[in-house]
């Protein structure tokens, strides 16, 4: 359990990305192309940026989708992970 997705975003330089390219990158990570990161995306999250990445473990994925579910429903809506990301 040793993800910290504020690093990550900053090692990656995805903190300093316009709105519209952090929307790209969401599109990428939304893998039914339904407006949302769910629970089943974070799982894979690194291996999107790593073929050679771990997944996420069940705990690291709870904080991260926790973080930036904005409204409680389980999921990250693209406002919900750009505003995550600039935090």
């Amino acid at each position: 359990d040793s993800f910290d997705y504020k690093t990550f975003f900053a090692k990656v330089g995805l903190n300093s990305k316009p709105k519209d390219q952090v929307g790209k990158v969401f599109r990428i990570l939304d893998k039914r192309s339904n407006g949302f990161i769910e629970e089943e995306d974070l799982i894979v999250f690194l291996k999107n940026f790593s073929a050679s990445a771990r997944a996420l473990t069940d705990a690291e994925t709870e904080a991260f989708l926790a973080a930036g579910d904005s409204d409680g429903d389980g999921k990250m809506g693209v406002d919900g992970k750009t505003a995550l990301i600039k935090m």
